[in-house]
């Protein structure tokens, strides 16, 4: 299989991998063949990227660092939550809302760990494809997910890594108290609409830490993970080590997870794109040395990403090494001069020196 850009997709080309919805649900599952219409329609959408079948990449299988279905209940659970949370009518006959919440999330991030640690390696490869709607449910998944590989390699405990997991899956939880209408915006914001975004981080805060089963440091990782290393952040200006390192994680995975996700008013960026960005943030948003470990643990070219290189040839990425992340295996699908070689053939870039990705398509 191979990932493509929507613009790319031809009627009568199959998905590779399932579309989800904003509840966890599969939109169009694997297998299915895609009309006009069902491309005008993810088109509508928001769904920038699919995985189709192809029968010169069919043995390419990109593993998501999630189970499909960890992903589904995560998702299905943070929808259920979040959607409690703005439920106007619960509120106002004074019900208690989500009483259960802290076991909750420690049984979601649970099976999160039960994924990850049950990789043969670190390496992180986010391959879900979802609506537009359902980014702030599968945001918070991967936020969690990045997070939890984070702690992994600082070598938290047990307990630590069940705070900081809780605080990820639940440091957006603040966004139900922003109007809608404000979430959705395509332009700038204006300076009163501002400040009302970033009341989502106090509020957050403020939710969180009514649990008695959820611990003050996770409530801190909604409160603090727009806080920057500089001072520069929000919503209290803190800088490096006023910062709680649950937080300074927390916040460099959801950037990451921002940046390389579609918003309404741009494209994704790629995730190589995306390591560019955090790198250049060291010292100024995040500390350096967080940053590097962070980046030893994502794929810059994930398995089945289609690129150009520097040769004029296109290729679908078939192999990553974490020894030279930057410098993949890829098979190649199309010769400099358009045609389609005879048999696939692969080409090691670690080898190739003079062959460098210049773009993903």
């Amino acid at each position: 299989m191979r990932k493509v850009q929507i613009g790319s997709v031809k009627p009568g080309d199959k998905l590779a991998k399932p579309i989800f919805q904003d509840n966890g649900r599969v939109l169009l599952g694997e297998g299915v063949e895609l009309s006009e219409r069902y491309i005008h329609r993810l088109q509508n959408l928001g769904v920038d990227i699919v995985y189709i079948e192809d029968g010169m990449t069919e043995d390419l299988i990109p593993e998501d660092t999630l189970r499909d279905e960890t992903r589904r209940q995560a998702v299905e659970v943070i929808y259920k939550t979040m959607n409690s949370f703005k439920d106007q009518s619960v509120i106002m006959k004074g019900r208690a809302i989500a009483p259960d919440l802290g076991r909750t999330f420690r049984n979601v991030f649970g099976q999160i760990m039960t994924d990850l640690t049950t990789r043969p390696n670190m390496m992180v490869n986010l391959t879900n494809i979802h609506v537009a709607d359902a980014y702030l449910f599968h945001h918070s998944v991967n936020v969690a997910m990045l997070a939890g590989v984070m702690g992994i390699a600082k070598g938290y405990n047990r307990n630590q890594l069940e705070e900081l997991g809780i605080g990820a899956l639940l440091f957006d939880i603040g966004m139900t108290k922003i109007p809608q209408k404000l979430i959705e915006k395509e332009g700038p914001l204006t300076a009163d609409e501002r400040v009302i975004m970033e009341s989502h981080t106090k509020e957050g805060f403020d939710i969180l830490r009514k649990y008695h089963d959820i611990s003050v440091v996770s409530a801190h990782c909604a409160l603090q993970h727009h806080e920057r290393y500089d001072g520069s952040g929000y919503p209290r200006r803190l800088k490096r080590d006023e910062i709680h390192m649950y937080a300074q994680i927390v916040g460099i995975a959801d950037v990451y997870d921002a940046l390389t996700s579609p918003r309404p008013h741009r494209k994704r960026y790629s995730p190589s794109e995306a390591i560019e960005f955090l790198f250049a943030a060291g010292n100024t948003y995040f500390d350096f040395d967080l940053i590097k470990l962070f980046c030893k643990h994502i794929s810059i070219y994930p398995v089945s990403t289609t690129v150009l290189l520097s040769s004029g040839q296109v290729g679908v990425v078939s192999l990553n090494s974490e020894l030279a992340l930057h410098r993949p295996r890829i098979r190649i699908i199309r010769e400099a001069d358009g045609r389609e070689p005879a048999s696939p053939y692969d080409l090691e870039l670690k080898d190739e020196l003079h062959l460098t990705i210049v773009k993903e398509l």
